[in-house]
């Protein structure tokens, strides 16, 4: 079964779109925003870049955000295994669940 669509006007960089989703529109809202708050930190860094490549580069440190997430992920649920498995060795084998 399909998510209802619903169709969002957004705003890149001084550009409206209009764009489907089936996600709620406050979200592909906020989505939008986030990415165009990262393109404008590009161009405000670089302004002789022009669009097209601002907006590769705001993608690319986007995915650059999502990768590094995901890495303090992993070392996060590593650090909870480790203290999970030491909080076990302090419970005795009869009361274990």
């Amino acid at each position: 079964m399909n998510a209802p669509r619903h169709s969002v006007k957004i705003h890149l960089g001084g550009t409206e779109l209009t764009v489907s989703s089936e996600h709620p529109p406050e979200y592909t809202q906020d989505v939008a925003a986030y990415f165009d708050t990262v393109l404008a930190r590009i161009r405000g860094s670089v302004p002789s870049v022009d669009a097209h490549r601002a907006a590769l580069l705001a993608g690319l440190a986007i995915t650059d955000e999502l990768f590094q997430g995901r890495l303090g992920d992993g070392v996060t649920a590593q650090r909870l295994l480790a203290l999970n498995e030491r909080l076990g060795r302090l419970v005795p084998p009869a009361r274990r669940g």
